[in-house]
């Protein structure tokens, strides 16, 4: 008779554990319309929120930003947003995250070609851009890192 009270009080315990830990990470669920960036391997200063597209500013761009911008819009805002700022679908590339010394150009050819695994953002694996060359590309990554500068993004 006691094994059977201690098992039944054993699967109490550990049913209404597995519930707490349910609820909590059930209220810790990331809203994904304002994203943030994994801190795991980035440290706290690059889970800043991403900015509002309204608040980002996008200085004078030269031919081939320019070129970049008409691309990106066709090719990368569906996700990533206008001015680059992100969506419910995609993360924003205006943000610490994706800096030059951490996301080199070539990273978004890569990510344009063969597609990312999700790393740093919750939107899922991005799949590879059919149709964009890298030329395009080049044109992108201008465009982007003229709207990164801008916004003290180095």
């Amino acid at each position: 008779m006691n094994r059977k009270l201690l098992a039944v009080a054993g699967v109490i315990v550990v049913g209404g554990t597995a519930l707490a830990i349910w609820k909590q990470n059930q209220m810790a669920a990331p809203d994904l319309r304002t994203p943030t960036v994994s801190t795991m391997m980035h440290g706290t200063g690059a889970a800043a929120p991403a900015r509002p597209a309204d608040e980002i500013k996008v200085p004078k761009l030269s031919s081939a930003a320019r070129m970049g911008e008409v691309a990106f819009d066709e090719n990368c805002a569906a996700c990533h947003g206008a001015k680059a700022a992100g969506t419910d679908k995609g993360p924003p590339l205006i943000h610490k995250i994706y800096e030059p010394s951490h996301h080199g150009d070539y990273a978004f050819l890569s990510a344009a070609q063969n597609g990312v695994k999700a790393h740093h953002w919750r939107f899922g694996n991005m799949p590879p851009v059919s149709g964009v060359t890298p030329k395009q590309v080049e044109w992108i990554v201008a465009y982007v890192r003229a709207i990164q500068r801008a916004n003290g993004i180095n």
